[in-house]
């Protein structure tokens, strides 16, 4: 794989990001900036036009007007680009349940064609994601934590600079969830920037900055310390996103 055409500063850019899916604007007008090796969220209720922004940015669906790049690489112009540069990790997690843990990263390294590389990869993929008791149980007995470590490996074993995570702590116990933001912040730490959609807000606080969406909007952006700032008195990031939810209606 080539290597990625941004290192540093915004790796992701939205200007005027716009989807209709008929009449109906599933995300209207979005903009805004992703730094290198942050965890940037994008929170909002079932419906917002989180997991469409996703798709877009992943080159999956076509924008119906305005711009975004990802990795230097326009999401319009250049999708496959795109698709070679990013991780994605579906709400899902889109595992093969009748394959083992193995059996599953060494399907996922054929289709990103690593070939010799693949291996390494797979031993890598194992230990960094707790996987090693488990790796030859088939996915379909695995419990809701473990599946999430195997999809998060998958998505990671072409060594993507873009991760995308679309509400990947849907379903699984606090325990599970908890490791899981520990090795989020460690993949950071080595400059993967990474993009997590979610509709929990308690979650807020593990990102570096975020972006609210409602009905398709971006009603406020910023990190999560800015956001409160703003509204200059003592609410939890729940209770401002209500407020603005109900002034965008």
């Amino acid at each position: 794989m080539t290597e990625t055409a941004v290192a540093t500063g915004a790796v992701v850019q939205l200007r005027g990001l716009t989807k209709h899916f008929g009449s109906v604007k599933a995300v209207d007008d979005a903009s805004f900036d992703i730094e290198a090796g942050e965890i940037f969220g994008i929170l909002g209720p079932n419906g917002s036009g989180k997991t469409t922004t996703i798709r877009m940015l992943c080159g999956l669906l076509l924008p119906t007007s305005g711009t975004a790049s990802v990795a230097g690489f326009d999401v319009s112009k250049e999708p496959e680009q795109v698709k070679l540069h990013i991780g994605y990790m579906s709400q899902a997690f889109g595992l093969y349940k009748d394959l083992t843990v193995e059996e599953n990263l060494r399907f996922y390294g054929g289709l990103y064609e690593l070939e010799s590389e693949l291996p390494a990869r797979i031993e890598w993929a194992i230990e960094r994601m707790r996987l090693s008791e488990v790796r030859s149980r088939l996915a379909a007995t695995m419990s809701g934590g473990q599946k999430q470590r195997l999809a998060l490996a998958c998505a990671l074993l072409h060594r993507p600079p873009v991760l995308f995570l679309d509400e990947p702590t849907a379903g699984v116990d606090p325990g599970a969830r908890r490791l899981f933001w520990q090795i989020i912040r460690s993949l950071a730490e080595e400059n993967t920037t990474i993009i997590v959609t979610t509709h929990y807000m308690d979650e807020a606080e593990h990102f570096d900055r975020l972006a609210f969406m409602s009905r398709g909007h971006v009603i406020a952006t910023g990190t999560p310390a800015e956001v409160k700032k703003s509204f200059g008195e003592n609410l939890s990031l729940e209770d401002i996103f209500v407020r603005l939810q109900e002034q965008d209606e």
